[in-house]
């Protein structure tokens, strides 16, 4: 895992990881986060933007938008 990443969503800050960074490149259409300790996968839907895949943990879709792009203009996407 790499750096902590800082998102702040809804006056709400979040502190997220990449996990295995070095496999993401223009064409991933899956990201695998630890989001508070939690581990959260994205995944690319057909209009380009984000969902959440099936997990543990149901979060607000807004804020699973705003964690791809906060990852999409880190590594340039």
């Amino acid at each position: 895992m790499g750096l902590q990443l800082r998102i702040t969503f809804n006056d709400t800050d979040y502190a997220y990881q990449i996990i295995n960074s070095k496999l993401i490149d223009q064409n991933t259409t899956e990201l695998e986060l630890m989001l508070e300790g939690e581990k959260v996968e994205l995944l690319k839907d057909k209009n380009r933007g984000w969902i959440q895949k099936d997990g543990d943990i149901s979060l607000d879709p807004a804020l699973v938008q705003a964690l791809g792009r906060s990852v999409s203009l880190r590594l340039r996407m």
